[in-house]
């Protein structure tokens, strides 16, 4: 295979309903999410760079770069909390009694590899946000 032929192959999968995008994106509050979804991948690659500058390269950990991109990170969590009427505390409930389905009270790398992914919906599922 060329890249010509993966190219032609690979847009054969391309969505192409542009009208259907452009409805939704008439939504402001999907606007909303979107502008967080993005910046959250963003700044998480900020944070990332930080690490690999410090791993590879040899450079001091710029911890006030990390807190710096940890806040940015809130900033648009709260964005997103904010647009689904989320508080962080309910989500951060929920996460820890996901968690503790999991793995009890320990991590242990034979629980992360056999997950009860149906439980864990139902726990998501059970605990409503107000």
């Amino acid at each position: 295979m060329n890249s010509k032929n993966y190219i032609g192959d690979a847009i054969k999968t391309e969505s192409t309903n542009f009208q259907a995008m452009n409805e939704r994106l008439n939504d402001d509050g999907l606007k909303r999410l979107l502008h967080a979804g993005i910046g959250l991948s963003t700044e998480a690659g900020e944070f990332l760079d930080a690490l690999k500058k410090h791993i590879f390269y040899g450079k001091e950990l710029d911890k006030v770069n990390l807190a710096e991109e940890m806040g940015d990170l809130f900033w648009y969590m709260a964005i997103v909390a904010d647009e689904l009427g989320f508080e962080f505390e309910e989500v951060m409930e929920r996460n820890i009694t996901k968690l503790k389905a999991r793995y009890g009270e320990k991590f242990s790398e034979e629980k992360a590899e056999r997950r009860d992914l149906e439980t864990e919906r139902k726990i998501l599922e059970e605990q409503s946000f107000n």
